[in-house]
């Protein structure tokens, strides 16, 4: 049996391993364990620079938020690193119908997911309403194809403006991963996934032009 570190260990390699095969066209790639790890660098040179003798606690690992909450939360978890955002967050499960689960953070940020692929954010700001891919079947199967996203997003006035694209799926450069490629509306993107029985337990996924990409792996189903 994998004990909570160990699982914890393996999320981050997973989740680091998957962000390494990503490519950001809009130029902002960023692995979120690494922005981590700078932050922490980074925090101790100012404080040795500073030459305070109280010390600051440095950010907690993904490695180290995701064991602690294996230990604390008995129910379904996901470690997700926001990229843009250069943070890293365990997120609950919070309710569930059929396929659908939310995912959510103490502060109410939520992910809808939809056997492993993010359909809706809320709380974010920015938020995609509704993802709604053709490419699902594809994914899951680990085949290539092509197919239309329609990605629906919250506008200042309280309606839904939807961004359609065109995407294609392959298989990616490291086994197992599946790529999905998408453009459109002058913007391009690409998704990685790695598909098992069903699901997807690790993933590299965009949200939308503002919120960017974000890492998904699962800590518990």
């Amino acid at each position: 049996m994998i004990g909570t570190t160990s699982r914890a260990a393996l999320a981050v390699a997973l989740i680091a391993g998957l962000s390494a095969c990503g490519n950001d066209d809009s130029g902002r790639e960023a692995n979120p364990l690494l922005i981590a790890a700078k932050s922490a660098a980074q925090t101790a040179t100012r404080i040795r620079g500073a030459g305070k003798p109280q010390q600051t606690a440095a950010p907690r690992t993904p490695e180290q938020m995701a064991t602690e909450a294996l230990r604390v939360n008995p129910g379904p978890l996901i470690l997700v690193g926001f990229e843009s955002l250069g943070r890293n967050q365990v997120m609950a499960m919070t309710g569930q119908n059929g396929s659908t689960r939310t995912y959510m953070t103490p502060s109410e940020e939520a992910l809808i997911l939809r056997n492993g692929m993010v359909i809706g954010t809320r709380g974010l700001g920015n938020d995609l309403s509704v993802a709604e891919s053709g490419t699902e079947a594809l994914i899951h199967a680990g085949r290539s194809g092509q197919a239309r996203r329609v990605m629906r997003y919250f506008s200042g006035d309280g309606l839904e403006r939807p961004l359609e694209f065109d995407c294609s799926t392959a298989p990616g450069p490291k086994p197992g991963v599946v790529v999905e490629s998408c453009s459109g509306h002058g913007a391009k993107f690409q998704n990685n996934y790695l598909p098992q029985g069903g699901q997807i337990p690790v993933s590299r996924q965009w949200l939308g032009p503002k919120l960017g990409y974000v890492t998904l792996q699962v800590l518990r189903p």
